[in-house]
């Protein structure tokens, strides 16, 4: 049986993994050092939930050592760890870069070291491509749109790294993309776009769509930086954890390549001209906003063309947006205390 190591396992996308690991009976272990919100409490879910097979080791990946013997064995590494919000990078570019640049290097050298030559998933992200300024952006009455993109941007995309988050992840994309070119390592780098779902402690400066959704749920204030009308395209957490296993599964194929991850044209939202009466009808009522600044890095757009992932891992998304959302609101509502 191979044994499979999750950085950031008991994060947000790491925590349904190992879920879906440990239910079809592989042998999982979780890395994290339960700083993120959110994390203790998944944690204690894996562990009511699997008991003694749930493994956790409390580290963190800017300690080479400590990853190194967390790696020794692993045939599949699966790197989510990170620091993962753009504005805490502009306040804390030392630590952003420290988790994110060199983190993710301990981690490929800890991999590379074992002699075992394990699969690497690694969890980029859609900031790599910066603000996409020479991608032509008209306005709609709710939402902006990519004026000839109509399939969204592909992996052609020239990289624009943009903000201290940018740089860190575009950083650590690139190595794991080379280390599969200079030393072999069977790599993959998966460019995710705004992802979503269940066990999610979304935040104010990240994980929007559970951010808002907590906030309705439990009265806290939000505020929409910028009009509402930025577009992003939305992927549940079943189906990305479907795409790591189709590249797992063919990973002789696949390895040492990139691709764009996400809900694609067909599952697309705004930030809260569309997104916000969703919410509200799910809620029952309105919901009161405040308005704020652009951020830095934000993007008007987001939209990935798929194609390359749809074509070579024979994958696509099954969960649309609307149905997605509500599943997303229906596990708030009914884990309200988590967020108390």
């Amino acid at each position: 049986m191979d044994k499979i190591l999750v950085t950031g396992g008991c994060g947000f996308i790491g925590s349904n993994l190992m879920d879906r690991l440990f239910a079809r009976g592989e042998h999982a272990v979780a890395f994290d050092n339960l700083s993120r919100r959110g994390a203790i409490k998944n944690a204690e879910w894996l562990r009511a939930k699997y008991g003694p097979k749930f493994e956790l080791i409390r580290g963190d990946v800017r300690d080479a050592n400590a990853i190194e013997q967390a790696a020794r064995d692993a045939d599949i590494i699966y790197h989510l760890a990170a620091q993962v919000a753009v504005t805490t990078s502009v306040t804390d570019p030392r630590t952003d870069f420290e988790i994110n640049a060199f983190g993710t290097f301990n981690t490929l050298e800890a991999a590379r070291a074992s002699g075992k030559n394990p699969i690497f998933i690694f969890a980029s992200t859609n900031k790599v491509y910066g603000g996409m300024d020479d991608v032509v952006v008209a306005e709609k009455p709710t939402r902006y749109e990519y004026r000839d993109l109509t399939s969204g941007v592909s992996e052609a995309q020239p990289l624009d790294f943009h903000s201290p988050y940018g740089n860190s992840k575009g950083a650590a994309d690139q190595y794991v993309h080379d280390y599969a070119r200079i030393y072999g390592l069977r790599t993959v780098v998966f460019r995710q776009s705004a992802i979503y779902g269940y066990r999610q402690f979304g935040e104010e400066d990240q994980g929007w769509l559970a951010w808002f959704t907590i906030a309705a749920v439990t009265g806290k204030p939000i505020t929409i930086y910028g009009d509402g009308k930025q577009v992003r395209d939305m992927l549940f957490i079943d189906d990305l954890l479907d795409v790591y296993d189709s590249a797992v599964a063919r990973i002789d194929r696949v390895a040492g390549r990139v691709y764009n991850i996400g809900g694609g044209p067909q599952n697309t939202i705004s930030v809260w001209t569309e997104f916000g009466p969703m919410l509200e009808k799910l809620h029952g009522q309105k919901i009161p906003v405040a308005s704020g600044d652009w951020r830095p890095g934000d993007q008007k757009v987001c939209v990935y063309d798929i194609s390359k992932a749809q074509r070579e891992l024979a994958w696509t998304p099954q969960v649309d947006v609307p149905t997605g959302v509500e599943k997303l609101y229906r596990w708030v509502k009914e884990n309200v205390g988590l967020f108390q």
